[in-house]
């Protein structure tokens, strides 16, 4: 066991004081035959309790192990022990292993126990012959066994609480450490899905629109069009992607794919066709459609060179569909590797029990296929 576990403050303390008001009231009442209130074996005792206390704090700033500290208290108790004329200071024997068991775990506390009464048992052997038929030593031997047990019940407790609360806040660290780790993640697919799709659109059209601009200029301002087009599309998606971290509510599947459709011959017609009632769907299972419909645009646009793409959807009572195939020079997918894009649209599909194939072969076009079971939520 290591230092991590303290013992209770006010345990140590709270015994020490008792011990000295105990002896000195003892000694005032004139209760016994021992030293009067003012004399050598007084103060010592006085100062023993006082060096107790000192060792106390000092064992709490010092790291594991205690021994220098637990050494000194053990020799200080049996200091304070011999000069207190009282007999209450034999109480002080439990702190010992009360203070052992923080530092070195059960196995020594009990032996450090053992040790104490062993210790009493071979004082009274040398000073008092005969004990074990004396009541009142009787009676300490049965305190002092029930003050360790008590001592070492109290320290099995505290440690115990303690090692729950380290576990506890190593949990709750990993948790804010995985937390962090997920929401990275998210913002990241967020920013890809939405803002790398909309420059690249736009990226696309103000190409056209350079290589057009004197060979055909109508050509070229369709293309500036469907650029700033693209740019309210971008900023309306980040507006709903804030919204969203508000807790607002989102626009529906079928309005925000509508945005998408086109015929105006900037570049690839794209036809947008949504079926089914969203009511049964959460938000992250309309969102992975949404976002695995955006990065198969999105392909397309960049690299299919495709002229007409078509996005279908189907919201069944049981799973939805969703469906993009593009009529470009297409590519094998096995010869691929899958970049980011393809990789954050796994992930925000998988995070739903949902699937994903991809159906492509060079010059065939290329048809994107998500399946997303409904009422599943997030993973």
């Amino acid at each position: 066991m290591g230092a991590a576990y303290v013992p209770v403050p006010w345990v140590s303390p709270l015994l020490y004081g008792a011990v000295l008001l105990g002896g000195l009231y003892y000694l005032g009442a004139g209760l016994g035959d021992g030293a009067p209130l003012a004399s050598w074996r007084t103060a010592g005792f006085v100062a023993g309790l006082v060096a107790l206390f000192a060792v106390e704090v000092a064992g709490r700033r010092t790291p594991a192990p205690w021994v220098p500290p637990l050494v000194a208290q053990g020799a200080l108790t049996a200091a304070v022990v011999a000069l207190d004329v009282s007999g209450l200071a034999q109480v002080l024997f439990v702190l010992l292993p009360f203070t052992a068991y923080f530092a070195y775990g059960r196995t020594v506390a009990l032996v450090l126990a053992a040790l104490c009464v062993g210790g009493l048992l071979g004082g009274w052997l040398l000073t008092a012959p005969g004990w074990y038929r004396d009541m009142e030593y009787v009676s300490d031997l049965l305190m002092l066994g029930i003050g360790l047990l008590l001592a070492l019940s109290m320290a099995a407790v505290a440690v115990g609480e303690q090692r729950a609360r380290h576990a506890l806040q190593e949990y709750a660290a990993r948790v804010a450490e995985l937390s962090a780790t997920a929401e990275r993640n998210r913002v990241a697919r967020d920013l890809h899905d939405s803002l790398g799709h909309h420059l690249t659109a736009i990226s696309v059209q103000l190409e056209i629109a350079a290589e057009f601009r004197e060979l055909d200029p109508d050509a070229a301002g369709r293309a500036m069009t469907e650029a700033r087009r693209s740019v309210k599309l971008a900023l309306g998606d980040v507006r709903q992607s804030v919204r969203a971290l508000r807790g607002e509510r989102r626009p529906s599947l079928a309005a925000a794919l509508a945005e998408w459709a086109r015929d105006d011959g900037a570049g690839p017609r794209v036809t947008v066709e949504v079926r089914g009632d969203e009511d049964g769907y959460g938000a992250a299972e309309l969102t992975a459609l949404y976002r695995a419909a955006q990065e198969a645009l999105t392909n397309a646009l960049r690299h299919a060179r495709a002229s007409r793409v078509s996005v279908a959807v189907r919201l069944d009572e049981e799973a939805a569909r969703l469906a993009v195939a593009d009529d470009g020079c297409g590519f094998v997918p096995q010869q691929v590797t899958a970049g980011f894009g393809l990789t954050g649209m796994r992930e925000r599909v998988h995070l739903v029990a949902g699937s994903v194939d991809v159906d492509s072969r060079p010059g065939g076009g290329t048809r994107l296929t998500v399946v997303v079971p409904r009422g599943g939520g997030e993973r």
